[in-house]
């Protein structure tokens, strides 16, 4: 796979997501800015991968502004918290960062052992992954067909991927698996990254429309769902790309079952359930644009939230990087960090 991220000569490298499948280039950043810019812009995207950037950011801050105060260090901190509100990987990695950086008694060492920080956050999110995905597999029969729904991969992680983490190493362990990808409107993940990625690595994946997904499972062309997170509340209810909700209800009528993949940093103990997760909102221009053509007219009333929450109750199982949480629940959640 392409590097989704890397530090480099005193650089952050990102791979423009927004190019793909088409283009594969890698963008440089210099400032704090240019990587709080990216978040936003998605050029880079999915929650661990976004929690990379941001502490990786942090130390473009310690070289630019070095030696770093306090008071500017904080701002930078919330410059790349208020990007993505909705992706806690993203605070969970500043708050991460900001407890290195209280512990230091000279700001001068700041650049060094913040990078050090960033780099371990990026190893241990591929270990994470690796793991999440062994539990995962075991749940995979030996031979099946796998939904999923925007990009939960190696493109939206530090590498190797959450829900397509599961399905790596289910094809690992040398179990016959097939995905299908819906297109994920409007931002077209599933399309443009989800197949791509799959391709890379040649795994079998076809490709179809979000629409589709109902007569998919009806024809019994689907043996589970597997999807990411980008935020699971204490409860078990589950922030993911817009549309996630509306495959859970379908699974369920159809006795599909529907499992989350996301490392325990995605669960947010602080937010009781899915009604107090922030939904983000994107531009209008997502919706009524095609790769900058429009489909509509320009004035017409858009609504593009990024995001819906599914309840717990509809969710299968959690599989975590320490084991797998079935039909989670408060007491299920608070389990896993025991």
């Amino acid at each position: 796979m392409y590097p989704v991220i890397e530090w480099r000569e005193g650089s952050v490298y990102m791979l423009d997501q927004r190019k793909l499948p088409l283009e594969t280039i890698m963008v440089k950043h210099r400032t704090v800015l240019e990587v709080a810019d990216s978040i936003r812009a998605m050029v880079i995207r999915g929650a661990p991968a976004i929690g990379v950037a941001a502490a990786m950011g942090l130390v473009l801050a310690c070289k630019q502004y070095a030696p770093i105060s306090r008071e500017t260090f904080k701002s930078s901190c919330e410059l790349l918290a208020r990007t993505r509100p909705t992706a806690v990987n993203l605070v969970w990695a500043l708050q991460r960062m900001q407890k290195i950086f209280d512990s230091l008694d000279d700001s001068r060492q700041a650049e060094a052992r913040l990078l050090n920080e960033a780099l371990i956050i990026d190893a241990e999110d591929v270990s994470k992954n690796k793991s999440m995905g062994k539990f995962g597999a075991a749940l995979l029969p030996e031979n099946c067909s796998v939904l999923t729904h925007c990009n939960a991969g190696a493109l939206a992680t530090a590498g190797y991927g959450t829900a397509l983490g599961v399905v790596r190493a289910a094809v690992e362990m040398g179990k016959s698996v097939s995905v299908l990808a819906d297109e994920t409107r409007p931002f077209l993940q599933g399309a443009r990254l989800t197949v791509w990625e799959l391709q890379e690595d040649g795994i079998p994946v076809t490709l179809i429309t979000d629409n589709m997904s109902a007569a998919m499972m009806k024809a019994g062309l689907v043996d589970a769902v597997i999807v990411g997170a980008d935020r699971v509340a204490a409860n078990g209810d589950v922030a993911n790309k817009i549309g996630t909700y509306g495959l859970a209800v379908l699974a369920r009528y159809h006795d599909i079952p529907f499992y989350v993949a996301a490392p325990l940093s995605t669960i947010d103990l602080g937010t009781p359930d899915g009604s107090g997760i922030p939904i983000e909102e994107r531009s209008a221009e997502e919706v009524l644009q095609f790769w900058g053509k429009p489909i509509a007219r320009e004035f017409t009333t858009v609504r593009n939230p990024a995001f819906d929450v599914t309840p717990a109750d509809l969710v299968t199982a959690l599989i975590t990087e320490v084991g797998v949480c079935r039909a989670p629940n408060k007491s299920g959640i608070a389990s896993l960090f025991s």
